[in-house]
């Protein structure tokens, strides 16, 4: 592997931002991604400048089967593209097929250490396993799990911690550096190669938002591999949000990046709705909906914020993309409302309802919810 190597392209069409984005897969709004090779999980493909996949991760007991799938259908209706589950005893690995069957994204396999579940996991079908071949043994016990990924096509993802770096490179460093997990996933990435697997992606986390900032830097500046994005045990809904926000932010304002999970201490549909908002944010959510909404103030005459409640809750699942303006007064309303696919712009208990940039009825307070979920569900993206 040629590490020195430049693994970003800039994506620019004076002809056409439109064309561009097209070659690229992903939101007009996108200038450039880091150039990596494609992974497919399952129907997902990683990289490749491939649409960026929101993951998130089940809380349940694996074993637990109705629970899990009960938990991996909710985060589905918000959006999840791909699903993690624990393998981590007897139990979890003899449930896993099950849970498979009735997915409805593909499901990833999380081990640590142990080959055999890493063996039963993929023979049950799961889409990608996320285990450090470093970590489970000897080199037949690698061989195996590896020539098993290969055999059925299923991908690994290698995740390095800071809180978890081997012995030796904790000794040669001193403490968690960017260079130490850099230096940890390219033990783990050799191993790999040397038996001739390359069907990875890479993830370098830490709790420290800029610790991992400067990890995944180093890993996109000198590999090809995909990477997926994440501020690891980010701390509750609110702390959690933030830190994630600005650590997966950077990097995907900075091109770097392909796949992302939200680690939250709350519910995975949390994960998701804050995964799609980064997205969102930065113009790179080609399969959501983007809610625009106003701060309020003093001139607000609707109960805007049960509107954009509801709206947000409805709309969670739904993939297309498309910007929805709901503004709540007359001064930033119509022209705000104008510029959206659907635009509302509210007045004394109702609201001029717009339909790309086109004034379409007038609706009733109580009407707003359900007429911009019924113009969404109409809506045809490529008209």
């Amino acid at each position: 592997m040629n590490l020195e190597r430049p693994c970003f392209e800039y994506m620019t069409d004076p002809a056409s931002d439109k064309a561009s984005a097209s070659r690229a897969g992903t939101s007009r709004e996108e200038r450039f991604r880091r150039a990596t090779r494609i992974v497919r999980v399952g129907g997902i493909p990683i990289g490749g400048r491939s649409p960026i996949s929101v993951q998130t991760m089940t809380k349940t007991k694996t074993h637990d089967v109705e629970a899990t799938v009960r938990q991996i259908e909710e985060a589905a209706a918000y959006g999840c593209d791909i699903i993690r589950v624990t393998v981590n005893d007897k139990r979890a690995a003899e449930a896993i097929a099950e849970i498979v069957r009735r997915s409805p994204i593909p499901v990833v396999a999380d081990i640590h250490f142990n080959h055999v579940f890493a063996l039963a996991s993929i023979a049950a079908g799961v889409a990608k396993v996320r285990i450090n071949p470093g970590n489970i043994g000897s080199p037949s016990r690698v061989r195996e799990v590896l020539r098993a990924a290969k055999e059925r096509g299923v991908p690994i993802r290698i995740g390095v911690n800071s809180g978890s770096l081997e012995d030796d490179i904790l000794r040669r460093h001193g403490h968690p550096t960017a260079e130490a997990m850099f230096e940890s996933a390219m033990r783990h990435i050799h191993i790999c190669e040397d038996f001739g697997f390359t069907d990875l992606v890479i993830s370098v986390k830490s709790t420290d938002v800029l610790l991992t900032i400067e990890a995944y830097r180093l890993i996109a500046e000198r590999t090809d591999y995909p990477l997926h994005l994440g501020v690891t045990e980010a701390g509750t809904e609110k702390t959690g949000t933030i830190k994630s926000a600005v650590g997966i932010g950077t990097l995907l304002a900075e091109g770097i990046g392909d796949t992302i999970r939200v680690s939250l201490t709350a519910e995975p549909w949390k994960e998701i709705e804050v995964g799609k908002s980064i997205l969102r944010s930065l113009g790179l959510a080609s399969r959501s909906v983007e809610i625009i909404t106003c701060p309020t103030c003093g001139r607000l005459e609707v109960d805007l914020f049960r509107i954009a409640a509801e709206l947000e809750a409805r709309l969670a699942g739904m993939k297309k993309p498309l910007r929805i303006a709901v503004l709540g007064c007359a001064v930033n309303g119509p022209g705000e409302a104008r510029e959206a696919d659907i635009g509302v712009a509210a007045g004394k208990g109702e609201a001029i309802l717009y339909l790309r940039g086109e004034i379409l009825r007038r609706v009733e307070e109580e009407e707003i919810v359900d007429a911009v979920v019924e113009e969404a569900a109409r809506f045809r993206c490529d008209d």
